[in-house]
């Protein structure tokens, strides 16, 4: 099966930004628990660890990577229901979080601020793959493979960062 990307490169005043979207039919508070509880994580990314609050430290399991690795990543900013940010120890590799509802659906936009060297071919697929991830966690789906991911849609995501 190929899913098809449904990632934008958004530019910015610094540089670039990667925009992915996914809507689920729930609580806004219901989404926001399966992106910051451990154990919620854990069925799609990863568990973590660590004292959570803005300006801490977390240790972040990427479990779906090659030997299930452990990264250092500090909470920028927390603001529940809405809004999570994280980065790296030095404030790079920018990722957040950003939850709204209306309707009874509510929308996650995972927004990745990339550094100049970033490559999107890489980076595109990889957050899609996460985010099915999550979609099928939380709707009892079957696991997506990461073949349906990479590199079929390096291409699309390399031609984003052309035309930026």
């Amino acid at each position: 099966m190929t899913t098809p990307p449904t990632g934008r490169l958004v530019p910015t005043a610094d540089g670039r930004r990667l925009v992915l979207t996914r809507t689920f039919r729930a609580p806004i508070e219901d989404v926001w628990a399966s992106v910051t509880e451990s154990d919620r994580t854990a069925r799609w990314f990863g568990p973590w660890k660590g004292d959570a609050a803005p300006g801490r430290m977390i240790q972040i399991q990427m479990s779906q990577e090659d030997q299930g690795p452990w990264i250092d990543k500090r909470i920028d900013a927390c603001d529940p229901p809405h809004r999570l940010a994280l980065s790296d120890g030095s404030g790079g590799k920018r990722i957040e979080l950003l939850l709204s509802h209306a309707d009874g659906l509510t929308e996650l936009q995972l927004v990745h601020h990339l550094d100049p060297a970033d490559e999107t071919g890489a980076m595109g697929p990889g957050w899609e793959y996460y985010l099915d991830m999550l979609v099928a966690s939380r709707d009892d789906l079957p696991t997506p493979s990461f073949d349906d991911y990479y590199p079929a849609m390096k291409a699309y995501y390399e031609s984003l960062s052309a035309e930026a």
